[in-house]
């Protein structure tokens, strides 16, 4: 005969076992589902952003047009003149492994910690560029930038006869517009003639708040105010912004982009927005020699996260010509960075499809090599400008 209390104890049992069984089975299907979500949704995004994108971005135009016209001969239009098709076996690889034969840094580069800040394309390469002398971002502590120094005398001096050469009336004007908005991401940017150092060897005390970039940004105002062109410098003290808001170096591209912003909502006529930075490297690789006169060599960069981006390339190609036809070797080219770990890889240029961000020279060009370039840039800017403003009014 069964004992009713034991057999009690044995059905509750097997009820709770039966229970937890299906409250774990429930969570191990949750869990699994929740971890799909993820993944699928990352895999997702990396097939859309990543893998498809690369493998199409990293060819030329003209290479894709090639299969293309296979099919279609009317596409062999789009070919320059000394275009040669890729050879099967390259194209092949790269789409395989993502390895660019006539890329070594592609080999490696998602290998090496830290060896995504270099992940650039040189887009247009001037004289003397190439991967191991383009500008990487490395901005100093904050802490490390303190100083307030004066305008070395014999520079200021430089400084104050080029305001004077900039008062003259152009032909055409913007009137009252001020168009062009010029600002200074990193305003404690500066170069050590300016501060009465040459002879630094180390790149990094090149800083300062307020002997620094924001002068070649009000040069620039001055020779575009010359040429009939409005504009805007903006001269924030992004040191003492990012201190009062308790941000590192590494966030200064959002505090800039709030003192652009803001400015973007006071003034309507704003067209194009104009970022201005100096390079680290020293002098032999940014300085040029043009018609007897010494220059401080630049160079555009453009973020290639932002969704105007193709926009920007138009602008910033078109510029890069001009200064090659009219100062050649001024510019070191155009160079496109991609959003990583050690680089911006937007600049705020989402903010207008006319935005460019330019390096103008390094930690060891003068005043006069500085004033020689910014006169050039904006001649050359000019007249993209008014030759744009000729074929929108048409």
């Amino acid at each position: 005969m069964k004992n009713k209390f034991t057999e009690k104890p044995k059905k509750l049992f097997w009820i709770l076992s039966y229970k937890s069984l299906i409250i774990a089975i429930l969570f191990v299907l949750l869990t699994s589902a929740a971890i799909f979500t993820v993944t699928y949704s990352t895999l997702q995004h990396t097939l859309r952003s990543n893998v498809v994108y690369q493998a199409l971005s990293n060819y030329k135009a003209q290479s894709l047009f090639y299969f293309m016209h296979t099919e279609n001969h009317h596409f062999s239009h789009a070919f320059e003149e000394d275009f040669s098709p890729p050879p099967l076996s390259s194209v092949a690889l790269q789409l395989a492994t993502n390895i660019r034969v006539a890329d070594t840094r592609s080999l490696f580069g998602s290998e090496l910690p830290g060896f995504s800040i270099f992940d650039s394309h040189i887009l247009l390469a001037g004289e003397g560029t190439d991967y191991t002398t383009i500008p990487h971002e490395s901005a100093p502590p904050l802490e490390s930038i303190s100083g307030e120094r004066d305008l070395d005398p014999a520079e200021s001096k430089t400084y104050e006869e080029s305001k004077k050469q900039s008062q003259t009336q152009a032909k055409q004007s913007t009137g009252d517009k001020k168009v062009v908005y010029i600002y200074h991401t990193h305003s404690w940017e500066s170069y050590f003639p300016l501060l009465g150092m040459q002879g630094e060897v180390n790149e990094n005390k090149a800083v300062d708040n307020k002997t620094n970039i924001t002068l070649v940004g009000q040069m620039l105002g001055m020779e575009l105010k010359a040429d009939g062109i409005g504009s805007e410098v903006d001269t924030t003290n992004m040191t003492q912004k990012l201190n009062e808001k308790g941000w590192g170096t590494g966030r200064a591209y959002a505090m800039s982009r709030s003192v652009v912003e803001t400015a973007l909502q006071q003034n309507k006529d704003v067209d194009y927005l104009i970022d201005i930075h100096r390079d680290s490297l020293r002098q032999e690789k940014t300085t040029a020699a043009i018609n007897g006169k010494s220059y401080a060599k630049m160079m555009i960069v453009l973020g290639e996260a932002n969704p105007k981006f193709d926009e920007n390339v138009k602008m910033a190609k078109a510029i890069h010509e001009k200064l090659e036809e009219k100062y050649p070797g001024l510019s070191r080219g155009v160079l496109s960075k991609k959003k990583t770990s050690g680089n911006n890889g937007l600049y705020n240029q989402d903010l207008s499809d006319r935005s460019i961000l330019i390096e103008v020279g390094g930690v060891d060009n003068n005043m006069e090599e500085l004033t020689n370039t910014v006169k050039a840039f904006s001649d050359v800017f000019s007249e993209y400008y008014w030759q744009a403003e000729k074929v929108n009014a048409q």
